[in-house]
């Protein structure tokens, strides 16, 4: 509250033909000081606690050199699943859309092919010509031990053998690969649709097929994402590089118009430097996993990394006022149990971290000198 002599005249006149019609003051009224200093004000102790105002004094608060960065919300490579098959087919069934959770195992689709028909037919006709090759083997093995029969006889018997073995093993391994378990396949358990699994647990980010169409071995058919690990990589100038250590805290945030800030730590820095936009890759794990559940891969985001620390006067943010391009604070004069007394002052600010900004003319304070933190901007700006 500025004001001129003739404003202290002025208020001092309104202040007595009050008192003429009321005997009663409003506690939250902020009184002048007789005093015609520019720039003071003077409070009843029942107008500072109803007010709730706090003093307080200039803290050393750890100050960080800021290095600049821009980049995403990612989650790690094993976190991400393209699904696609081994064997093509037409789609039968894909009952998913985009966004909705599944579990690792669960069925994603179907497909259909008569030559998943061929496959399993193929292995029980060579299951069944192992076991006469196996026992005509065993025979011709023992015939050779007794000089019976010829060393010619008996080789042929353990190469076919050997190559219907191979055959059959080969033909397991594509069944298992189907999903079809070769141990208990019959003639009356041969099927013509094969299912396709989820292979992680997750969300579905993206379906690239429909019922009826053919999927080939090499397309994806669709996406999975798990946001169990979210992270971050940013991207640094390569001229900011030799300031970047891994365990420097993170302070980011998203690009939706929001000031909250969300920490995270440097985990990695990568060891290239992009030759395009001539950047580096910085890898950072986040604080709080829980707060995963309020993003998504992909959204962008704004970072400081903070780097070298020093030790700084500081005051609460809430302490300071701005007014014209200029910044105040309340410095307390004088104090008694019935009235405090504060003088405007105006401060040189710096940086700013955690709700406090450093002020760079602290030596212009006496020590120990008590400043309002809170309540401040009431009384200077009305």
């Amino acid at each position: 509250m500025k004001k001129h002599r003739l404003g202290f005249l002025y208020v001092a006149i309104i202040v007595a033909l009050s008192s003429c019609t009321s005997n009663t003051e409003s506690p939250d009224a902020v009184v002048v000081s007789d005093a015609t200093v520019e720039g003071e004000y003077k409070l009843t102790t029942t107008q500072f606690n109803s007010s709730e105002m706090q003093l307080g004094k200039l803290e050393m608060k750890a100050f960080h050199e800021i290095v600049k960065a821009t980049g995403m919300i990612d989650v790690p490579p094993e976190n991400r699943a393209s699904v696609s098959t081994y064997f093509g087919g037409s789609i039968k069934n894909i009952p998913l859309l985009p966004g909705e959770q599944v579990n690792k195992g669960q069925v994603l689709f179907t497909l259909e092919n008569p030559e998943y028909v061929q496959i399993q037919q193929d292995y029980l006709e060579a299951s069944g010509q192992l076991n006469f090759l196996k026992s005509d083997y065993e025979r011709q093995k023992s015939l050779i031990q007794d000089n019976v029969t010829s060393q010619k006889k008996y080789l042929k018997a353990e190469s076919d053998y050997t190559i219907m073995n191979v055959k059959v093993e080969s033909l397991s391994k594509k069944l298992t690969l189907m999903g079809i378990n070769p141990t208990i396949l019959s003639t009356e358990t041969i099927q013509t649709t094969i299912r396709i699994t989820s292979p992680i647990s997750g969300y579905v980010t993206s379906v690239n097929v429909n019922k009826g169409s053919f999927l080939s071995p090499s397309q994806t058919a669709l996406s999975i994402v798990n946001t169990d690990h979210l992270h971050l990589e940013l991207k640094v100038f390569e001229k900011d590089l030799i300031k970047v250590e891994t365990d420097q805290p993170i302070l980011f945030k998203l690009l939706d118009g929001s000031t909250k800030e969300h920490q995270a730590t440097v985990h990695l820095v990568n060891k290239s430097v992009d030759p395009e936009d001539r950047t580096v890759g910085i890898h950072g794990h986040l604080s709080e996993q829980k707060l995963s559940s309020k993003f998504n891969p992909g959204m962008y985001v704004e970072a400081d990394i903070l780097t070298t620390s020093e030790s700084k006067a500081a005051l609460p943010q809430e302490a300071i006022v701005e007014l014209e391009g200029k910044y105040f604070v309340l410095v307390l004069v004088t104090s008694s149990t019935e009235s405090y007394t504060f003088m405007k002052k105006e401060v040189n600010v710096g940086s700013s971290i955690n709700g406090y900004v450093q002020i760079l003319n602290a030596n212009d304070f006496k020590d120990n000198s008590e400043v309002l933190v809170k309540g401040a901007f009431n009384l200077i700006t009305e």
